[in-house]
């Protein structure tokens, strides 16, 4: 299904244009001016313009020549029934995908559309690839990663749910993204939504879309996440932070493939595959009713452990030479190699926030270091609870040492769950009130350690 803006100043030419795009199961917005058109441009999503070229006042060309300067890039397919070859050849050298002739055949117009839909996509691929060549490659050839990546080419060929588990940083997105890549759903999107990272008040709205009016500040239609993952993936990630009223919703979506838009009247059908992860354990919050039973069966269907960087002997100096490299040539720097007393250093690390932790890190080293990285530099770049515990350090009275322990095992735990308050404190088993207690009795700055990072 694609939503279409047809431009046009005949009524009936749009009325039966209209009519014909939704008899096709598409969605078609009409709109007799230019200026009327761009205007609607600029709030709505459109997949595909079709214009007719001779209007009053600003005509279709016209209005190619205002997308273009405003660098809104959707497909346009003219339409005239006083064409010419000059007018075809500068419609064209506008971006025009094609150009059409009244009176029009509904099979051309339907073939013609399907076939800008499909450039369309093309061109959003190949801008992409370019985009992140280098930047998702799953590095690594440590026997645990052998599984794992011998377990994620079984299930991409199926279109079986998945549910990815692992340690925050472990590169839960990536493997998602390598799930739709070797499946055969590669040619369609691939759309994220971290749950924890949305309001509950507006995870709906991001899901599902809504329509203009639904609510205060809606002041155009929204496409949700499912409607642009339409024939390809969506990724949920921390799944088991999701409100338990939108669990319910998800629910229906997964069993009967259709959504609803916030303010809207109607179901609109999706084909998606959705793939979920989370850090937590679902079997543990069903059993205390914070996960509903249901969902967790219907996403539950082929579970995937990533092992944290701490079980993968043997892969930190093939993600060191990975990263180094990749942010190397990002940044157009000249290599830096690693001393051998720097990889193992390294390697000595626990790596409490796994693979991304060692991406920062080797980001740092490299603008830290000079003609190469030494352990000298390493000491500098990870954090002093690792380089000499302070409260092996400390001198004095037992207090104090255990206070100086205590002090690191907050920072610690701070950093490996990203400075989120709730989720350290039920990693420590303390209430969350209890937990900004002590990082006040520690002079623990959450405010400057969350800029910091």
């Amino acid at each position: 299904m694609a939503h279409l803006l047809i431009v046009d100043d005949d009524t009936n030419t749009l009325a039966s244009l209209a009519r014909a795009f939704r008899l096709s199961g598409h969605e078609a917005t009409v709109c007799d001016t230019a200026v009327g058109a761009l205007d609607l441009i600029r709030t709505e999503r459109f997949d595909v313009i079709l214009s007719d070229v001779v209007m009053p006042g600003r005509d279709g060309l016209a209005l190619m020549e205002d997308l273009r300067a405003a660098g809104i890039q959707v497909p346009v397919v003219m339409i005239s029934g006083q064409a010419t070859v000059e007018m075809a050849v500068r419609a064209t050298r506008l971006g025009a995908v094609d150009f059409l002739e009244k009176p029009l055949s509904t099979d051309k117009l339907l073939l013609t559309v399907d076939n800008a839909l499909k450039l369309n996509r093309l061109e959003q691929e190949n801008r992409e690839l370019r985009r992140r060549v280098g930047t998702h490659q799953i590095a690594g050839s440590s026997a645990a990663m052998q599984r794992v990546m011998s377990q994620l080419d079984r299930v991409a060929a199926s279109e079986a749910r998945v549910c990815i588990l692992g340690e925050t940083g472990t590169g839960k997105e990536l493997v998602a993204r390598a799930i739709h890549e070797k499946s055969q759903r590669a040619a369609g999107p691939f759309v994220t939504l971290n749950c924890a990272a949305v309001p509950a008040e507006l995870i709906e709205s991001e899901l599902f879309g809504h329509e203009k009016g639904a609510f205060t500040g809606a002041a155009s239609r929204h496409a949700g996440k499912f409607e642009q993952a339409h024939q390809g993936t969506l990724f949920l990630d921390e799944i088991g932070d999701m409100p338990a009223v939108m669990q319910a919703k998800l629910l229906r979506v997964l069993q009967e493939g259709e959504i609803e838009r916030v303010g809207g009247a109607k179901p609109v059908r999706v084909n998606v595959r959705v793939v979920v992860a989370t850090h937590r354990n679902l079997d543990t919050l069903v059993r205390e009713g914070h996960f509903r039973q249901d969902l967790y069966h219907r996403v539950y269907v082929f579970p995937l452990l990533l092992p944290p960087l701490r079980e993968r002997e043997g892969d930190i100096p093939v993600l060191l030479d990975h990263f180094a490299r990749q942010i190397s040539e990002q940044n157009g720097w000249k290599p830096k190699p690693f001393t051998s007393a720097a990889v193992s250093s390294l390697e000595r690390y626990s790596w409490p926030g796994n693979v991304r932790e060692l991406r920062n890190v080797v980001e740092r080293l490299l603008l830290l270091a000079g003609g190469e990285v030494t352990m000298e530099d390493v000491r500098l770049a990870l954090p002093p609870t690792e380089t000499g515990p302070a409260a092996a350090q400390a001198e004095g009275p037992l207090a104090a040492r255990v206070e100086a322990f205590e002090r690191e095992m907050l920072l610690a735990e701070l950093k490996r769950h990203q400075f989120r308050m709730a989720d350290t404190a039920r990693a420590l088993g303390l209430e969350r009130s209890h937990l900004y207690k002590k990082c006040q009795q520690h002079g623990i700055d959450l405010r400057e350690l969350r800029g910091r990072n």
